[in-house]
């Protein structure tokens, strides 16, 4: 199945969804990682570690953060949208972006996935739904 790479069809269908809450992201070390027994939402190798995005009460049981860490809320546009779509996500970041909302996105196969302070989720969603550049 191919995905949608039409940006006025993207914005048009995207409905965002709340996935996950109380997220964190946290760089362990490749030995760390392997230690872990853990199954997280995400993992990113890079240079300096691996990131990974896990529920923030698994992070505190794996003493792999504090009590005041940030927690992040992950909201999944529903569309199957292609890699190769050009400008959507710059689009809905530029929308939020007017607002003050922190934005950090991950796209996978089938969907684009926003991660958001956990105390912005329900602005965002709102936000979402009123989307004014859908085209």
């Amino acid at each position: 199945m191919t995905g949608i790479s039409n940006l006025n069809e993207l914005l048009n269908s995207m409905k965002p969804k709340l996935v996950s809450e109380n997220l964190v992201f946290l760089s362990v070390s490749e030995k760390q990682y392997k230690e872990l027994k853990i199954s997280p939402i995400m993992i990113f190798r890079e240079i300096e570690g691996i990131t990974v995005i896990i529920q923030k009460k698994i992070a505190l049981k794996n003493s792999l953060c504090h009590s005041n860490a940030t927690t992040w809320s992950m909201i999944t546009l529903t569309v199957h949208s292609s890699l190769e779509a050009v400008g959507f996500i710059a689009e809905i970041t530029k929308y939020l972006v007017k607002f003050g909302v922190s934005t950090n996105v991950i796209s996978a196969f089938y969907h684009d996935h926003l991660f958001v302070q956990s105390e912005e989720t329900e602005k965002v969603l709102k936000l979402l739904e009123k989307f004014p550049l859908k085209k």
